[in-house]
């Protein structure tokens, strides 16, 4: 019997998994693939990101498989370029945006240590229930094609925005908003990008930031409307993007392409209640939005401690479980929804109004500003505080 099992385990359900563990929860982590392996998704992971990453103690190893330390971003929006440096969370200045197949083992490899049981090559098949509706535990695949079941006090969906978990359970849904964008991304050698840039034109988005291996991820986005078009040539549409952007067509070249094109027009933006009898739901399973100012991995990190403090008040009768996890939906969503509002903004793809252009204008001219700016997009600064209206009437003066 376990405490815990965790069906998942990439950026939010490996930190959960040890964060249980350090705690002494006997921990069950599943997932499906064969680890190591790569995933589509992106990888930049914001300072209150890295700040964890310390916290946990597994930064080392995630900058010591060579993945560049950014300390600074640019977004060019064409007449306007604002420059900053990253706005620091706790005493962490700098970002770094590690390839997946990197990263994910180092997360499961830290749960392991804390003394989780991880299987990989683990697909589960069912939840259990008892008659009272409350989920038991699962059946599962083996990598050997046997079907084992396991029990638990609570089943943790963090298998991502398709989750088997969630699809089992059919968690309310709210705040949904539409698929707003389409995107690829590959990786490119030979690219001089000393920082992460993002470029922002009318209808169109790309971004570039260093990653291992001396390769820089190139990433492009359009509105949803125009993805059954994008998707029936995407290299020719991509270097047709890139070549609009004069910074980027003078080094992104397909000869420098290393790998395919990974991409797709299916990114819902949505939040689920994220709990029920015997299950919760963490990241993107529980909480999913477009990746245009890429927030999914810190998100997931920050995700992952406010779930693990909600179990252990319920796992260790300090309150009910189901009051344990109200509260976590509660600062979850508190936390997250004025940038998810905000993000929903970006994503829309349209043109700054002439009154945000003569704001940004004003920020790009002052490197405090710039980056407190900057913080905001990080999920550092609140949205509310930045745009009180008295802080942007002292901008505009």
């Amino acid at each position: 019997m376990y405490d815990a099992i965790i069906v998942g385990a990439r950026c939010a359900g490996a930190p959960v998994a040890m964060l249980l563990a350090r705690q002494g929860y006997r921990v069950l982590l599943v997932d499906k693939a064969r680890f190591p392996a790569d995933i589509m998704s992106g990888l930049f992971i914001h300072p209150r990101g890295v700040a964890l990453l310390k916290r946990w103690g597994v930064l080392h190893d995630v900058l010591a498989t060579g993945c560049p330390q950014l300390y600074s971003a640019a977004f060019d929006l064409g007449p306007i370029e604002l420059k900053a440096s990253f706005y620091p969370v706790n005493g962490v200045d700098f970002t770094c945006a590690p390839r997946r197949y990197l990263l994910d083992p180092i997360l499961v490899a830290a749960a392991v240590g804390a003394g989780v049981e991880f299987r990989d090559n683990t697909t589960v098949q069912e939840l259990l229930m008892d008659e009272d509706g409350c989920i038991t535990g699962i059946r599962a695949r083996t990598a050997q094609g046997t079907t084992v079941t396991e029990r638990t006090r609570i089943v943790i969906g963090a298998d991502g925005v398709h989750s088997f978990v969630a699809r089992a359970v059919k968690p309310e849904a709210y705040h949904v908003n539409p698929i707003l964008t389409c995107g690829y991304f590959s990786f490119f050698s030979d690219v001089t990008v000393p920082r992460l840039k993002a470029y922002i034109r009318p209808h169109r988005f790309a971004v570039s930031v260093p990653t291992n291996d001396n390769l820089v991820m190139v990433g492009a986005q359009w509105p949803i409307e125009e993805f059954a078009r994008i998707r029936t040539d995407v290299a020719t549409h991509f270097y047709e993007l890139i070549g609009q952007i004069p910074e980027l067509a003078t080094q992104v070249h397909q000869e420098k392409q290393v790998g395919r094109f990974i991409g797709t027009g299916h990114v819902p933006n949505f939040f689920y209640k994220p709990y029920g009898p015997g299950w919760a739901l963490v990241g993107d399973a529980g909480y999913h939005k477009d990746p245009i100012l890429a927030q999914g991995i810190a998100d997931a990190f920050e995700d992952a401690e406010m779930l693990v403090k909600a179990l252990t008040r319920g796992l260790s009768g300090e309150t009910i479980m189901e009051e344990a996890l109200a509260a976590y939906e509660r600062e979850r969503n508190e936390s997250c929804l004025p940038q998810y509002q905000l993000l929903m903004q970006f994503a829309a793809l349209a043109p700054p109004p002439p009154d945000m252009q003569m704001l940004l204008s004003v920020i790009a001219a002052d490197p405090e500003e710039s980056t407190r700016y900057l913080g905001v997009l990080q999920r550092s600064v609140p949205v509310a505080e930045f745009f009180a209206p008295e802080h942007i009437a002292s901008l505009m003066a």
